[in-house]
């Protein structure tokens, strides 16, 4: 079963790169849950507690109520307020029935302590800076 797993998050590119060591290391600390339509993962500007990846289906995110981006299989959200401890920097519903793996913050820091598997995450994370922000240094 972990092995099969392990197979799942390959498929995730933020886990692309991982060694089977790590991958093995993230399925025993994602929590799996799915979600039917319509439901809201985050809100904007609340507390953060979790990091989420979608394994199964659809998400819109939105900042003030205006559409960001849909997300699906292989995109993450979360980081953010894990990172900063700060708020949500946007609201997450599920367009489609949605399964994610999830890791609360406990785990969170635990993932961090992975080098192989934090230098994935900040790859990812210096990706979107860059999209986001064209211009920056």
């Amino acid at each position: 079963m972990t092995r099969l797993i392990d197979q799942r998050l390959k498929q995730v590119p933020l886990f692309s790169e991982c060694r089977r060591r790590d991958l093995s290391f993230i399925s025993a600390i994602l929590r799996e849950r799915s979600f039917p339509a319509g439901t809201q993962l985050t809100t904007e500007g609340e507390p953060g507690d979790e990091f989420m990846i979608i394994l199964d289906g659809t998400v819109t995110a939105r900042r003030q109520g205006r559409r960001l981006v849909q997300l699906g299989p292989g995109d993450f959200f979360g980081e953010i307020a894990l990172l900063d401890r700060g708020p949500r920097t946007a609201t997450i519903t599920t367009d489609t029935p949605v399964t994610v793996g999830i890791v609360g913050r406990r785990e969170w820091q635990d993932l961090l302590a992975q080098p192989g598997v934090a230098e994935q995450i900040l790859l990812a994370l210096a990706g979107r800076l860059r999209a986001a922000e064209p211009k920056s240094l």
